[in-house]
């Protein structure tokens, strides 16, 4: 299969573009299109046969649901069973960064949910998407469009990368300007309980509605998740990555790599602009300021995937401490690190 870009600029949508696309979601085919948080593999979220294309093109386990996008808060009406009063305060946060589970209607086939009773519904604020959505008519069931384990990707060059011959069409609508997944809130228990951090802050939620929580295992990471999907491997580059959280961190890593780099290792640093200068002699990306996570949040999974064209070994990371936006980005630093996370 050769699989074809298409450039779309968000300030002037091309609707021949954009119909080319759906036409091929309506086929049953699948379609990569960015959103604001990473790039979705998208297919009819009707189409049970459909939707069970993205597992076998992204090797995704069978019992992980995907996510329906909707361009329009109506579309929910066929979606789900029923939405309490005080859950649609979270309205107001639509389009956005957001996911929320709901108990779903017959409508949903059983590849979108993984045989569950509960359906995870978005509704982006990203143009493009919203636009593909509408001129399909129907929800798009998306996961990141990624090959499973890798990092999400933020960039077309990055579904390139992992979906090259295996979909029809990539749409290139240039960078995700958030750069991690949305929050998934799960609304269908006694109390909305927050599945998977994201761009959405626990702290933040807790404002709209006092009885959020975090699930179990965002508390104690030896309790297994609600989510199948926060189970699996996730985010993963191909170099053996190392987090560290501290005081004195970049002077560690100083040290750390200069050890690696005495075993014939080629090392890489993930570190804030504060230090950048301590790593002049070393393959290195910015995270940004300390002072504002929302870059580090953007330029993570690209950086991580920067690291493995750089055919780094090793990259040793600054993490930062898990709270606000911070808990979101270590969410998906352990999971890519396998858990090789250092306090020091």
């Amino acid at each position: 299969m050769k699989t074809e870009i298409l450039i779309i600029d968000r300030e002037n949508i091309n609707k021949a573009y954009i119909k080319k696309a759906a036409d091929l979601i309506k086929e049953g085919a699948l379609v990569a299109f960015p959103t604001e948080t990473v790039y979705g593999l998208g297919a009819d979220g009707l189409n049970n046969e459909a939707s069970k294309k993205i597992f076998k093109a992204k090797g995704r386990p069978a019992d992980n649901p995907l996510i329906l996008h909707i361009s329009h808060i109506s579309m929910l009406d066929n979606l789900v069973e029923e939405i309490s009063e005080s859950h649609r305060k979270l309205f107001d946060l639509w389009p956005g960064p957001m996911t929320l589970i709901f108990k779903k209607s017959r409508l949903i086939p059983e590849a979108v949910t993984a045989g569950g009773d509960t359906v995870a519904i978005r509704f982006p604020s990203d143009e493009i998407a919203r636009a593909l959505i509408s001129e399909a008519n129907t929800p798009i069931a998306a996961p990141s469009a990624n090959i499973s384990g890798r990092p999400s990707p933020t960039k077309a060059d990055d579904v390139y990368q992992d979906m090259d011959g295996i979909i029809p069409l990539i749409i290139d609508g240039g960078e995700s300007n958030i750069g991690i997944e949305s929050t998934v809130i799960d609304l269908s228990g006694e109390s909305p309980t927050i599945l998977r951090p994201g761009y959405y802050t626990y702290e933040f939620l807790k404002e709209i509605l006092p009885d959020m929580r975090l699930d179990d295992s965002l508390v104690d990471s030896t309790k297994i998740p609600k989510s199948p999907g926060q189970k699996y491997k996730h985010y993963a580059p191909k170099a053996n990555l190392r987090v560290f959280i501290g005081e004195n961190v970049p002077d560690y890593l100083l040290d750390l790599a200069e050890e690696y780099k005495s075993q014939g290792k080629k090392v890489g640093i993930l570190a804030f602009d504060e230090d950048k200068d301590k790593f002049a002699s070393y393959p290195y990306i910015s995270l940004g300021s300390r002072i504002d996570l929302s870059t580090m949040s953007h330029v993570l999974f690209s950086s991580l995937r920067e690291m493995d064209r750089l055919k780094v070994d090793i990259i040793l990371a600054e993490g930062v401490r898990e709270n606000h936006l911070g808990k979101s980005i270590m969410n998906r630093m352990k999971k890519a690190a396998a858990n090789d996370v250092n306090y020091i």
